[in-house]
C-alpha cells in the first residue's frame, strides 16, 4: 500500500511539473548526448576495424588467388616438363635401339667379312700346304728316281759308253743354251 500511495504522489508529482523540468526528459536528453557523442568515435571506430578487416580479408583473399594461379602456372610447368623429359626419354630409347641396331649390324657384317677373310686365308693355307705337300712329294720322287737311275746306270753303263754320252751332252749343250 505504502508502494502504491508512494507511486500515486510520484505521478501526480510528475505531472504538475512542466516537460522541461521532468527529470526523465533531461536524462533522455543527457542519454541522447552521451550517445551521439560517443557514436560517432565508435562508429568509425567500429566501421574502421570493420573496414581493415575487409581489407585485410580482400589482400588474403588475392594472395589466396595470386598463389593458386601461381600453383597452377607451376603445375603446368612441371607437367609440361614432365611431358618433354618422357618425350625426351623416348627419343633417347628410340635412338639407343637404333643405334643398337646399327651396331649389331655392323658386327654382324664384321663377323662376317672377318670369317670370310679367315676361311680365304686358311684355303690359302691349306692349298700351301697342299703345293709344299707335292713339291716334297715331286723332290723325293726326282731324288728316288735320281738314286734308281743312278743305281741302274753304274750297274749297266761302262766307263767308255758314260764317256760317250758326256761327250754328247756337252756338244748339245750350246744348241740348248740358246
Amino acid at each position: 500500500m505504502i508502494a502504491s500511495a508512494f507511486a500515486a504522489t510520484a505521478e501526480a508529482g510528475a505531472q504538475d511539473l512542466p516537460l522541461w523540468q521532468q527529470p526523465e526528459v533531461w536524462l533522455a536528453v543527457a542519454f541522447g548526448i552521451f550517445v551521439g557523442l560517443l557514436a560517432k568515435p565508435l562508429w568509425t571506430r567500429i566501421t574502421g576495424g570493420l573496414d581493415g578487416r575487409a581489407e585485410r580479408i580482400q589482400a588474403d583473399l588475392d594472395e589466396a588467388r595470386q598463389l593458386r594461379e601461381d600453383a597452377q602456372a607451376a603445375l603446368a610447368n612441371y607437367q609440361r616438363k614432365q611431358r618433354d623429359a618422357a618425350k625426351e626419354a623416348e627419343e633417347i630409347l628410340k635412338h639407343a635401339e637404333e643405334e643398337a641396331a646399327r651396331l649389331t649390324a655392323d658386327a654382324e657384317k664384321n663377323l662376317t667379312e672377318t670369317l670370310k677373310r679367315r676361311e680365304a686365308l686358311a684355303k690359302d693355307k691349306i692349298a700351301q700346304a697342299e703345293a709344299r705337300a707335292i713339291e716334297e712329294v715331286k723332290d723325293e720322287a726326282v731324288e728316288v728316281a735320281l738314286a734308281a737311275t743312278r743305281a741302274l746306270i753304274t750297274e749297266r753303263l761302262d766307263a767308255a759308253k758314260a764317256e760317250q754320252l758326256i761327250d754328247d751332252a756337252v756338244g748339245e749343250l750350246p744348241q740348248k743354251l740358246k
